[in-house]
C-alpha cells in the first residue's frame, strides 16, 4: 500500500537540512518534488518552501495563522508535522485533527492521510469502515494514491461491496498515472483475467513498468516471466539481471531464486559460493529451501565459510575480506512488496 507522499518530500531533505542557511540549490529538488505532489496552479507556499527546507518550526509558525481561518492546504501541513513529528513532539491524534478539518475543507491530501490513520488506528480509533470511507472521498477527487487504497478495498470485499470489475478500473487509472503498486497489481489482474479480460502481454508490460520503477515484488515477478516466457519473450539473463535486482534490494525471494540459479548454472556462470551467500541471506529473513539445499550440497567447507561470513556483513565485505572475495555488492535498499497477489512460484 503507497507510503503518504509527503513521504518523498522528506527524503528530498536529507541533504537540504545540512546547512543551517538557506541554500537555493539544495531545495530546487524538494521543490520539483512538492510541485508534483501539491501542484503548481497557486503562487509558491511560504510555509511549505520552509517545511521543504526542514525549518519545521518556521513552517509551523507560518502555517498555523492560515490553518486557522480555514486554509485546508496548511491544514494539512500542519497535520503532516505532528504525524511525523518534525522539529515537534509527536502527537498523531493532534496530527488527525488537523488532517480533519484538512479533509472537511476539501484537501484530498489531507483526506488520504486520514483514511490512513484510521486503517492502522493511529492517532483515531482503527475503523476500516470509516477509511474505506474517507478512500472513497479522496479518490472521487482524483487522488491517485486514495484509487488504489480503494481498489484493495473492493478486491477485499469486506467493507464495501466486492466488486473486481471496478478494482480493475480504479488500479488502471491508477497505474496510468505511474504508480507502480497500481502497475503492478493491474498487472496481475490482467494475467489472471480478473475484473477485466485476460491480457498476458498487457499484464507483463504494467509488471514491467513497476519493476522498472524499483518496486522489488515487481521485479520478481518480471524476472519470473521472462524466466517462463510468459506474456514476454523467455529471455534467462534479463530473468537473473531481475532476481538480482531484486535480492539486492533485500527482497528473500529474489535471493532465493538468484542463488538457485547461480547454483546450477542456468542464465548466470554457476557459482556455489555466491549461491550460498544469496542462501544464508535469504534463510536470514525466514526462508528455508530443502531444494537448494540439495543443490549446495558438494560446496566445499571453506567456500561455504566464506559465504556465510559475507552474508554476516552484507552488503559490504568482512574485515578480513581478500581481493578473491569478489567486488563489492551494491548497498540494498528496504523492500516494499506490494498489497497484490502471492509472489509466484520459485523457477
Amino acid at each position: 500500500m503507497p507510503k503518504s507522499p509527503l513521504a518523498s518530500v522528506l527524503a528530498a531533505l536529507a541533504l537540504a537540512t545540512l546547512s543551517a542557511a538557506p541554500v537555493l540549490a539544495q531545495s530546487e529538488d524538494a521543490r520539483a518534488i512538492s510541485e508534483d505532489i501539491f501542484g503548481s496552479k497557486t503562487p509558491p507556499d511560504d510555509a511549505y518552501g520552509a517545511f521543504q527546507r526542514g525549518y519545521f518550526l518556521t513552517a509551523l509558525a507560518m502555517a498555523l495563522p492560515r490553518a486557522e481561518k480555514g486554509d485546508p492546504t496548511a491544514q494539512t501541513l500542519i497535520g503532516e508535522i505532528y504525524a511525523k513529528g518534525l522539529g515537534v513532539a509527536e502527537n498523531v491524534a493532534r496530527a488527525s485533527s488537523w488532517y480533519a478539518l484538512a479533509s472537511k475543507n476539501g484537501d484530498m491530501m489531507g483526506t488520504f492521510e486520514l483514511a490512513l490513520l484510521y486503517q492502522d488506528g493511529r492517532g483515531v480509533p482503527k475503523s476500516r469502515e470509516k477509511a474505506a470511507e474517507l478512500f472513497k472521498k479522496a479518490a472521487d477527487a482524483g487522488y491517485m494514491p486514495a484509487k488504489y487504497n480503494l481498489a484493495m478495498l473492493y478486491i477485499e470485499g469486506v467493507y464495501v461491496e466486492p466488486n473486481m470489475v471496478k478494482a480493475a478500473e480504479l488500479l488502471k487509472e491508477a497505474a496510468d498515472s505511474g504508480l507502480p503498486e497500481a502497475q503492478y497489481d493491474y498487472g496481475v489482474l490482467l494475467m489472471e483475467g480478473a475484473g477485466a479480460p485476460p491480457d498476458p502481454q498487457a499484464g507483463a508490460k504494467q509488471i514491467g513498468l513497476a519493476a522498472e520503477q524499483g518496486l522489488p515484488a515487481a521485479q520478481v515477478e518480471y524476472a519470473t516471466l521472462l524466466y517462463l516466457g510468459k506474456g514476454v519473450t523467455k529471455n534467462l539473463p534479463e530473468a537473473v539481471t531481475w532476481y538480482r535486482k531484486a535480492a539486492l534490494s533485500g527482497n528473500a525471494v529474489a535471493q532465493n531464486r538468484y542463488a538457485k540459479l547461480l547454483a546450477v548454472g542456468e542464465g548466470v556462470d554457476l557459482d556455489l559460493q555466491e549461491a550460498a551467500m544469496w542462501r544464508s541471506l535469504a534463510k536470514r529473513q525466514g526462508l528455508n529451501d530443502a531444494t537448494l539445499d540439495k543443490l549446495l550440497v558438494s560446496i566445499p567447507p571453506e567456500d561455504l565459510a566464506k559465504a556465510e561470513e559475507r552474508a554476516r556483513y552484507w552488503p559490504g565485505e568482512p574485515p578480513t575480506a581478500t581481493a578473491d572475495a569478489g567486488p563489492l555488492l551494491e548497498p540494498a535498499a528496504p523492500a516494499t512488496p506490494s498489497a497484490g497477489g502471492e509472489p509466484p512460484k520459485a523457477p
